[in-house]
């Protein structure tokens, strides 16, 4: 039994994707304000990911994501994979495409594109079955310099503004910033800059998108990280960022890793279609930010997970293996959640074995074809 137990059982699980993904949605159905064409360029939208089965429970949180690419693109890995790791926390996300610099655009319809994104979702709440008390924004690079503009140059909305969506406020009411540039100071990005603000900026406006000066008491808590060996984007901008929300008494999480490129998103590659990102090659910060959107309430208290079992070799020892193993179970067995959860060690991705859960035993070393189906909590 010894030797048998010491044969490789480890195991990577990734989240089958669960989402509803809609059409891009105009934030201005009539045309955006400034526009400079009538191209897709020219038109900003959303893109609702909402989690399946949202619309038929109680509301639940949303979060604007604003994809990085420095003022001048907009990276799909920092859209549409977040979104679908956030909906596999039941967390709808709604992907910004936001007019660009190197289309031709400069502060403010940048801001101005955020801040429609957050009273849309808002104005919509009903539709899309979401918390409007709990809408966030989260950004990654330029992106994340966007999503700190809004977090720090909001407003309460017009209430009487002809267009509904006018009357919804701006503010977000959490914030997410991943190696976010912050500053168009000293360790600005300067592409970035360019792009936002062009290449003679005033000094005041210079300081006005510096958003570390701009953090006041009323800036909402935000989770802020970023890595050491970032050499795109200074670690020092979330740094500047984290004692700006300190010296004003808003509360934050700042996580600074030091491995990690710039631009790493989850630090994953997505699954095959049907997939979210696999959980096995996350980042660390994906279950810091978990842990922070739990302790901050923002995330239900149970989710429904449909978890795919991947032989891998690392990360998880697998308990479905280890307990067939002692058990002498053979290939095709079931087990419950229930049997396998004593072998669960401690920090298992945030997974709760549900207790009516079943587990199938494939053949050991090869995929372990099994699916989980059953509420997940995140303990």
């Amino acid at each position: 039994m010894k030797n048998l137990l010491a044969i490789p059982a480890l195991l990577a699980f990734s989240v089958a994707l669960t989402a509803e993904v809609n059409d891009p949605i105009p934030l201005w159905p009539a045309g955006a304000p400034g526009a400079l064409g009538t191209e897709d360029k020219d038109i900003p939208t959303i893109t609702p990911y909402l989690p399946e089965g949202s619309k038929s429970g109680d509301p639940i949180p949303a979060i604007v994501v604003c994809p990085g690419g420095g003022y001048g693109g907009l990276a799909p890995h920092e859209g549409k994979d977040y979104a679908l790791w956030l909906n596999d926390l039941r967390v709808a996300a709604f992907v910004l495409k936001y007019r660009l610099g190197s289309s031709g655009y400069r502060h403010p319809v940048m801001l101005n594109d955020a801040a429609r994104a957050v009273r849309l979702v808002r104005a919509r709440a009903d539709d899309w079955k979401v918390d409007p008390k709990h809408v966030g924004i989260m950004g990654s690079s330029a992106g994340g310099h966007l999503a700190s503009t809004l977090l720090t140059h909001f407003d309460a909305g017009k209430a009487d503004a002809e267009d509904p969506v006018e009357r919804q406020s701006s503010r977000p009411d959490w914030g997410i910033l991943c190696y976010a540039v912050i500053t168009m100071g000293q360790f600005t990005h300067q592409g970035s800059k360019n792009n936002l603000l062009g290449k003679n900026p005033s000094p005041e406006l210079v300081k006005l998108l510096s958003n570390e000066l701009q953090v006041t008491k009323e800036t909402p808590p935000c989770f802020v990280w970023h890595t050491y060996e970032d050499t795109a984007v200074p670690v020092e901008n979330s740094l500047l960022f984290a004692e700006a929300l300190r010296k004003a008494g808003v509360p934050f999480d700042l996580h600074v890793y030091q491995k990690g490129r710039h631009g790493i998103g989850l630090g994953t590659t997505p699954e095959p279609p049907g997939h979210a990102p696999a959980i096995r090659n996350t980042h660390p910060w994906v279950m810091d930010c978990r842990f922070w959107l739990k302790e901050r309430g923002i995330l239900p208290t149970a989710l429904t997970l449909r978890i795919s079992c991947l032989s891998n070799r690392r990360m998880i020892e697998g308990a479905k293996e280890q307990y067939a193993i002692e058990h002498k179970l053979p290939s095709g067995s079931t087990v419950t959640g229930e049997q396998i959860s004593p072998y669960l060690k401690n920090g298992f991705e945030g997974f709760r074995c549900p207790s009516g859960g079943t587990y199938t035993i494939g053949k050991f070393g090869e995929l372990a074809r099994c699916t989980v189906h059953g509420e997940g909590g995140i303990p």
